[in-house]
């Protein structure tokens, strides 16, 4: 399958790249959408779009309540993959790379969930909770489909597990800057 390549041209530019976050359906899809759509001409770079998920333990309130506040309003998988593909039909190269937790794309279907998103115009994942030694459960189906499968990094990976999570990441690794859970600091 074609590898999709907005992601990696993004970076080839002279500058820092902004990356932006919001979750898909919240408050509700249709601001959500315009959210979206909103976001290159702003200045967003590359767009993280949140998959709602009643479990989200890796993020802070703030996320959490935004997960909570989409999945109450109605917000499933084919809604966030349809709003994908209508964020598509206005903008074609801006990437998207949909965060989240294994657990919906499992119960959605891996082979489903990762032809889906690359039918949609999906340009990468970032799921939390899926280690590298777990690479066959969905990064390498992703990666095989022309998903890059975006990998974390945190402060406290060492020299030794570096090579590890680096070794099917494609598109760029999210660096982690802080310990814990985020969005829990004041500013």
């Amino acid at each position: 399958m074609l590898k999709t390549i907005r992601i990696s041209e993004t970076f080839k530019r002279k500058y820092s790249a902004l990356v932006t976050f919001i979750t898909a359906g919240d408050p509700d899809y249709a601001t959500s959408l315009a959210i979206l759509r909103a976001l290159p001409g702003s200045g967003a770079d590359i767009i993280e779009l949140g998959m709602p998920f009643s479990d989200p333990m890796a993020d802070g309130p703030a996320i959490q309540a935004s997960s909570m506040r989409a999945l109450q309003g109605g917000q499933t998988m084919v809604k966030t993959l349809d709003m994908v593909r209508a964020f598509r039909e206005g903008d074609a190269a801006t990437p998207v790379v949909l965060m989240g937790y294994y657990n919906p794309i499992y119960i959605y279907g891996v082979e489903r969930f990762v032809a889906d998103a690359k039918a949609a115009g999906v340009d990468g994942l970032i799921v939390v909770d899926i280690p590298p030694e777990a690479d066959e459960e969905l990064c390498l189906t992703a990666r095989a489909a022309g998903l890059d499968f975006i990998r974390l990094a945190t402060p406290t990976t060492d020299a030794k597990r570096l090579p590890a999570v680096l070794a099917n990441t494609g598109g760029f690794v999210y660096y982690v800057s802080i310990t814990g859970i985020t969005g829990t600091r004041a500013p």
